[in-house]
């Protein structure tokens, strides 16, 4: 909302779901918990008139959940670079920076996790828990956030293509992050999307 001098108060901004937040509403995707329809990767701002034109029924084949998704996208990096005068950057490069982030993490669960030789040869060994937790804590989630901000700062290093493996895995971090400070079960954690991983792997073998 805006107010200049003597003018009343306008709305420069609408926070509008992309999927829609209840059943009926255009998008409404019901495998989708409601925490993760009120995250930032389902929200995008839009002026009133937009607000208004996504959402009206006759319109929702023109603007379907993914065409959303690269729009916010593009226009968060239009933005981002217009704020930061950010150079264009090289998908290979920014995927060789996530590349081994994600090996370490695959590596930690594979040793330590639930079903890692580690922790079948100790079922119900506080000692053993204790110490899948800790790596979860000194490795997981940083890295993890290591990634979460690499992604930010080159917002579309991966689009069009890759924007719902991005976004996937961002909700995947957050979640994960949640859970591991015991804020949320188990059940609510996205699991990590297999798709993100495909990504980042052909940007390597692509070049550029």
């Amino acid at each position: 909302m805006s107010e200049a001098g003597e003018f009343a108060p306008y709305i420069l901004g609408e926070m509008a779901h992309i999927c829609g937040d209840r059943p009926g509403a255009n998008r409404y995707d019901p495998n989708q918990t409601q925490q993760q329809r009120d995250d930032y990767e389902n929200l995008v701002l839009l002026c009133p008139t937009h607000h208004r034109l996504i959402d009206r029924r006759e319109n929702e084949a023109r603007y379907p959940v993914k065409w959303l998704h690269e729009a916010k996208a593009e226009h968060e990096a239009f933005v981002r670079v217009r704020l930061n005068d950010e150079p264009e950057v090289n998908k290979r490069a920014i995927a060789s920076q996530i590349a081994p982030l994600l090996a370490e993490n695959r590596q930690t669960w594979l040793t330590y996790g639930p079903l890692s030789e580690f922790a079948r040869e100790n079922p119900h060994n506080d000692a053993a828990y204790a110490v899948w937790r800790s790596e979860r804590l000194s490795t997981i989630v940083p890295n993890n956030r290591r990634i979460s901000e690499i992604l930010r700062r080159h917002p579309l290093v991966f689009a069009p293509e890759g924007q719902e493996a991005v976004a996937a895995f961002q909700l995947h971090s957050r979640s994960y992050e949640r859970w591991v400070d015991d804020e949320i079960s188990y059940d609510g954690v996205a699991r990590f999307p297999s798709s993100f991983a495909t990504l980042v792997e052909e940007a390597l073998n692509a070049g550029t």
